[in-house]
């Protein structure tokens, strides 16, 4: 079994277990794909006490920085699960990004301007290390009694679909086996091998255009902002090019290449040399030491498969969908699905709930990945104009937005990475508060300083019923689930700004991934308890 690509760390060494040698074992799930997506739905579910099987045919991540960008929401879930603080501590923290054309700055923005909430608006993480933090949680969680099992050196060769199950064949360095599961969640990347082996489509658009990374190792003191240029002023950049700090002095610099490119030679590190010097001495006026630390090639691809969900078999991450670089929109949307996914199998798999709330997951994920697809495919639209007409008109918006703020949304260098508000879907209630629009049925919670923690520190992974001011509520059970009350009388200006506008109470009902099922002035139980049966896809007749 070769190794496609070399590992940055080894966290999960291939080793025989008794089960290669024995009848398949019988799974409640199995995992396929130990990427960021892979381990933050294994971390989720074994923290639930959901018995989880992870497969991954190498050892850990593969060498490179690949994903970056990693958003506040990703690290809001992280940090529910026990992972953040090494992210960040070991990040680089940034809220403000530059958009330049040509050797001029058209404006700067600032991602989170606003006080009061815990995570940064972005840290710049490279992904094996993201990879490594969410390990060693989960090494933390296994020692503390969490069902999860992670099998590195397994390559699933096999899938077989069965009524009530699905087996899978193994290739290990110790020969082949087969394991079943009741629910296989495949994590396993843009290229998706369980994708082609069930013979399923992975339909879009391909951008002709390429572009170069170079992740370059150099003490400088260029300040840690995100800065992208339209038309670069430095040689052989093409028509845009981004500079991102990462931890441990190294750079991210990505070019702009067009499309009829001969990629051997232009991955020649002398010819990498050249348009990493002419960008540096651009801004420096001179050329700092530095060393290539890692260089590659990559296509803009917008697709998404036409169903997540396929039976028992589900489809989360770049599996499911895949989108350009720009806007950091492909891994964190994949730690959202794995978010969405996690409290709902945990449901259905303790038969609280029926297999149709997992259909749930996919109506919304896939809403989700088309929210991405459009802002990725417009964002690519922006920097690399088809025409010379669209290119006078990206420009004229360029200039415009270099002096008047209400150019500035229009221009489009990668809108980055959000959370997509549910709105209007079946699981969701009603709004009879008449609150901020931000925080109406369907959206991801805000965060707000509580007391001396947090508001999500508060709600945790579970149910919650959320009393603001004077509204005061009893806990509620359904079906076996139970949201507990959290109760704020004296909220702090930041929670009454995102939760109550000027309203002077409110009820909401907030779901185990942090989004607002319904919310009210007040509630009596029995409401309260028909939003949850609603959620939870028991809605009475």
């Amino acid at each position: 079994m070769a190794a496609r690509y070399q590992t940055a760390f080894t966290l999960y060494p291939y080793a025989r277990v008794p089960a290669q040698s024995q009848a398949p074992v019988r799974h409640p799930v199995v995992i396929v794909g130990g990427g960021p997506v892979g381990l933050i739905l294994a971390l989720d579910l074994g923290k639930k006490g959901v018995p989880v099987l992870l497969l991954d045919d190498h050892e850990g991540p593969g060498l490179g920085s690949k994903a970056i960008c990693f958003s506040k929401r990703t690290l809001d879930i992280a940090h529910r699960l026990g992972a953040c603080q090494p992210m960040v501590d070991k990040g680089v923290v940034w809220n403000v990004g530059k958009v330049f054309h040509g050797d001029g700055k058209v404006f700067e923005f600032n991602l989170l301007p606003e006080k009061g909430h815990r995570n940064p608006a972005f840290i710049n993480l490279q992904q094996p290390y993201f990879e490594k933090f969410l390990f060693e949680e989960i090494r933390k969680a296994q020692d503390a009694g969490a069902p999860i099992e992670i099998r590195g050196g397994n390559c699933v060769t096999g899938v077989t679909e069965a009524d009530d199950h699905t087996v899978l064949d193994i290739e290990t360095p110790d020969g082949p086996y087969q394991v079943q599961a009741d629910w296989l969640i495949a994590c396993d990347g843009a290229r998706s091998p369980i994708r082609d082996m069930m013979g399923l489509s992975f339909d879009g658009r391909v951008f002709e255009d390429n572009f170069l990374i170079a992740d370059v190792r150099m003490k400088a003191d260029f300040p840690t902002e995100r800065w992208f240029w339209f038309e670069p002023p430095f040689e052989g950049a093409g028509q845009s090019a981004l500079l991102h700090k990462q931890p441990e002095d190294i750079w991210r610099i990505d070019f702009q290449l067009g499309w009829d490119i001969d990629r051997a030679a232009e991955l020649d590190p002398a010819r990498i040399r050249t348009r990493v010097d002419a960008m540096l001495s651009s801004q420096s006026g001179t050329i700092p030491d530095y060393e290539l630390e890692w260089t590659s090639i990559y296509t803009f691809q917008c697709r998404r498969m036409k169903k997540f969900r396929h039976g028992r078999v589900i489809f989360a991450g770049d599996s499911a969908h895949q989108v350009s670089p720009f806007g950091a929109r492909g891994a964190n949307s994949g730690v959202q699905d794995a978010e969405n996914l996690a409290w709902k199998l945990d449901l259905v798999l303790q038969g609280i709930a029926d297999e149709t709330l997992l259909d749930s997951y996919a109506s919304e994920r896939e809403f989700a990945a088309d929210d991405n697809i459009l802002n990725s495919s417009r964002a690519t639209d922006f920097m690399t104009p088809k025409s010379e007409i669209s290119k006078v008109f990206r420009n004229a918006v360029l200039d415009l937005a270099e002096r008047h703020a209400f150019a500035r949304p229009l221009v489009n260098s990668g809108r980055l990475s959000v959370p997509c508000k549910y709105e209007g879907f079946p699981l969701f209630g009603e709004d009879a508060l008449g609150g901020p629009a931000l925080m109406g049925p369907g959206a991801v919670c805000a965060d707000a300083p509580v007391d001396d923690r947090y508001l999500l520190d508060h709600l945790g992974g579970s149910f919650t019923i959320l009393a603001i001011g004077a509204a005061r509520a009893e806990a509620a059970s359904t079906a076996d689930v139970t949201a507990k009350v959290l109760h704020i009388p004296a909220p702090k200006p930041e929670l009454t700004e995102r939760y109550l506008g000027s309203a002077p109470q409110a009820v909401y009902l907030i779901r185990p991934d942090q989004h607002v099922v319904a919310r009210w002035a007040d509630a009596d139980p029995d409401t309260i308890k028909a939003a949850l049966r609603l959620a939870i896809g028991k809605a009475d007749p």
